[in-house]
């Protein structure tokens, strides 16, 4: 816009420049026209009366002369103006250029820093989550260490009883982190019962039963193991008993049933327990359903039937339509941000695609490397 105005404006003083000069030289022919009109009168006069009108015909020419002079001055002058504002003009083209070429560095340097930073920033995060992941790989690796020295000093005590223990505390830790709603309790040297009891509970927190665990790690099976724990299965009121040993009975060749006792290695003890411990829950819910079973109808009928069931449930579907309602206007905010964003990095992979060019084009395509991410290369930039 700019340049079409100073062109407009050059070509409006070119016109004024050239009507004055027109009629410059038109007034100078009609002077010039006029002089030698005066000039003929003159010495036609001065035939006739040379010695009466001659000075002051002379006195007239000499006016004539100055007066001509002072317009030729004062066209000079005009002249100088005239060239004096088309060099102001021009001067002020030269300045408005550079102070454009000088914005548009302005501009480039900007932008540039600016990508510096925010690689810079992205660079910064991948190195502090890098970081947080060496120190958490670093601290399991410190655990499993401490887990690993702690496992051979108790193996490497060498007795059968410390041996058992390491396998009890193992089967603990194994059913408090598969059943976190359980309560695992371990009985103590000295007490009569297992080594191990588990009480199964429900997502409400219920008992619903007992499993109790024996561990034996040797190298032979006895059948008196079954006679104890089924003992102590009576006396704790559990409802099952599971042998977890490392001898099986030699005509068990993997886990099963005998004599009223599960039998099982510790590789097999997890799925096992899963699977009685469902067994529990599912007996202890169908014995729930039944108590009460006709009373408990009415009072469901009744409640469902009653206004307070139908207020609730009005409270929750309004509640519902909101979050609902809510959560698609957030979506359609956040999808609406997403362009702007998409647009405004399209914006910046353009403009840096342009600087990246111009610079290749002066130092060369392998002098700097301005990617701003790996995908640059693979046809994501513009252009």
């Amino acid at each position: 816009m700019e340049e079409a105005v100073s062109e407009e404006f050059k070509n409006d003083l070119r016109e004024q420049m050239v009507k004055y000069k027109k009629q410059r030289d038109d007034e100078f022919a009609r002077k010039e026209t006029e002089l030698q009109r005066q000039a003929r009168d003159n010495e036609a006069q001065l035939r006739k009366s040379v010695s009466a009108d001659f000075e002051n015909q002379l006195r007239l020419l000499q006016q004539a002369n100055r007066e001509g002079e002072h317009k030729l001055k004062e066209a000079r002058r005009k002249e100088m103006e005239f060239l004096q504002k088309v060099q102001e003009l021009n001067n002020k083209e030269q300045e408005l250029e550079l102070t454009l070429q000088r914005r548009l560095v302005e501009e480039r340097s900007a932008l540039t820093e600016k990508i510096r930073k925010e690689e810079s920033d992205r660079l910064a995060l991948k190195d502090t989550e890098h970081q947080l992941r060496v120190r958490e790989l670093e601290k399991q690796l410190d655990d499993q260490k401490k887990l690993a020295e702690e496992m051979k000093r108790k193996a490497e005590q060498g007795s059968m009883q410390l041996q058992g223990e390491v396998q009890e505390l193992a089967l603990e830790e194994m059913l408090r982190s598969t059943f976190p709603f359980d309560l695992v309790e371990e009985v103590g040297k000295g007490v009569k019962g297992a080594d191990c009891i588990q009480i199964v509970r429900n997502t409400f927190g219920q008992d619903c039963g007992k499993i109790i665990y024996e561990s034996k790690r040797t190298k032979d099976f006895s059948r008196d193991w079954l006679e104890k724990l089924k003992a102590d299965m009576r006396h704790l009121g559990a409802d099952i008993a599971i042998l977890v040993t490392q001898a099986m009975p030699k005509d068990m060749e993997r886990f099963g049933e005998k004599d009223g006792v599960w039998i099982c290695t510790f590789s097999e003890v997890r799925a096992l327990a899963q699977v009685i411990r469902d067994g529990i829950l599912r007996v202890y819910s169908a014995n729930r359903s039944q108590v009460n079973r006709g009373e408990k109808m009415h009072m469901l009928y009744d409640y469902l039937t009653s206004n307070e069931f139908s207020e609730q449930w009005k409270a929750i579907r309004e509640g519902f339509l909101s979050m609902k309602m809510a959560l698609q206007r957030e979506r359609d905010a956040m999808e609406r941000l997403w362009k702007v964003r998409e647009k405004q990095l399209e914006k910046i992979l353009l403009n840096s695609n342009h600087i990246k060019g111009s610079i290749e084009g002066i130092a060369g395509s392998d002098s700097v490397d301005l990617r701003l991410d790996d995908a640059s290369e693979e046809g994501l930039l513009p252009g």
